[in-house]
């Protein structure tokens, strides 16, 4: 059954539990993601569902360059009504699908964006409160929540930390004031600087989210970027090539980009200088100190289940005999009026991962892991056998992509270096 559901909410528990061609002997781990959608304003990369505090319903944020007189990060509250009516929708989305997960322990939740930070201390607490009564999570739970440097924001770090937040990933992307110009940012090199050290103030784990090959960007200026990053010990950094992602100002009007061999260049010299500070690179994008990998990030990567509430949020959820993803409605007020007045977890739309796509959504994410994952989990989180895969695999390991070890399905250093022809030896026939 890969047919879309028309949003009429999720079915009963029988629907999902009945028989199919797949057999999953246990579920993987479940996460939470929570998608908060305003920002203050977005930027010219940015594909999220994310929509401009204050610009009314449904209307999509206006990057900077078509809105010069938009607001900064030091002067956006979001109102106290529209906060209260999001939560609720949050809640009543989450009542949607809890007879779907009964039972199950949570062992992340990811607050993400938009900008979660635009949010009120109070907001989260609540917010993380609500969770906890609804759902079993693990003793040392992971709640990450993604915060900008705004002046604003930063001044709350400590609050959020209070409301139960306990990791924090601050989205500086560089600390170079022409770039987060050209990228749109609503922050500047000071309150960058400032927003870190607030956060490794206040927060055991945090994450510095980094862009790199960005417009007019050259290596040395990368170096600074990488220099002034670590000088903060942070635990964890996240390093983003900057891509261009259809309907988006930069689809319309390209920047000029440094060049593949520039590019490369860069992500050698940001894996050589974490690597001196202690921090490996155990993802394609991420690095991090003994203990500190992002629990959330590797369950998604490691094909396990997460519930997405939240306008436009995504989801997937194993079953017995299938694997289902649902998405949310994307404008945020017809979420709100969906949650709150049908019931239905404001369900746009839900799908049955069909038997001959599941290999290549699980490869997509295990692969970008270096250290690869354990053949066996194929089976287990797919209902597939290994030798489904043994042709592909087979290839694989003579163009010298993938290792040889049966045990472990792991890209070699090569096939990190091709990974999107790696993983798409794998695309359904």
């Amino acid at each position: 059954m890969s047919a879309t559901h028309h949003p009429a909410g999720y079915g009963p528990l029988t629907h999902y539990m009945r028989p199919g061609t797949l057999f999953l002997d246990a579920l993987p781990p479940l996460s939470i993601y929570v998608h908060l959608p305003w920002c203050v304003r977005k930027c010219p990369y940015c594909d999220f569902n994310s929509h401009q505090v204050g610009a009314g319903p449904g209307r999509p944020v206006q990057w900077a360059g078509a809105a010069p007189n938009a607001p900064t990060g030091s002067s956006v509250l979001l109102p106290v009504d529209l906060e209260n009516r999001y939560l609720a929708a949050l809640m009543a989305d989450l009542h949607a699908v809890l007879p779907l997960i009964w039972g199950r322990s949570v062992q992340t939740v990811f607050i993400g964006g938009g900008t979660p930070s635009l949010f009120s201390p109070q907001a989260m607490g609540r917010l993380i409160s609500d969770l906890r009564s609804l759902l079993p999570l693990v003793p040392d739970c992971e709640i990450t929540m993604e915060a900008n440097p705004g002046t604003f924001e930063k001044h709350r770090f400590k609050a959020f930390r209070d409301a139960g937040v306990n990791r924090l990933s601050i989205g500086v992307q560089s600390f170079n004031d022409l770039h987060l110009q050209a990228l749109g940012r609503v922050h500047d090199r000071a309150q960058s600087l400032a927003a870190v050290e607030e956060a490794a103030q206040h927060f055991d784990a945090f994450n510095i989210d980094l862009m790199y090959a960005l417009p007019g960007q050259t290596l040395a200026q990368l170096d600074a970027d990488l220099a002034q990053a670590l000088a903060f010990s942070p635990p964890h950094v996240s390093a983003y090539h900057l891509t261009i992602e259809a309907n988006t100002f930069f689809a319309k009007h390209p920047p000029p980009l440094p060049d593949d061999d520039l590019a490369y260049a860069m992500l050698d010299q940001i894996v050589e200088q974490t690597a001196k500070c202690g921090l490996e690179r155990y993802e394609v994008s991420a690095f991090a100190k003994a203990g500190r990998r992002c629990a959330h990030n590797l369950n998604y990567w490691q094909f396990g289940d997460y519930v997405g509430i939240g306008a436009g949020a995504h989801g997937k959820l194993t079953f017995p005999h299938r694997v289902m993803r649902h998405t949310k409605v994307r404008d945020p007020q017809l979420y709100m009026k969906r949650a709150l007045e049908t019931g239905d977890g404001a369900l746009a739309q839900e799908v049955q991962v069909p038997r001959e796509d599941l290999a290549f959504e699980w490869m997509l994410g295990a692969l970008r892991l270096l250290d690869g994952v354990p053949a066996s989990w194929f089976q287990e989180r797919t209902g597939l056998t290994v030798s489904t895969i043994a042709k592909q695999c087979d290839l694989a390991r003579v163009k010298g992509f993938l290792a040889s070890d049966p045990s472990m399905l792991r890209a070699t250093p090569l096939g990190m270096d091709f990974l999107n022809d790696l993983q798409s030896l794998f695309l359904p026939n």
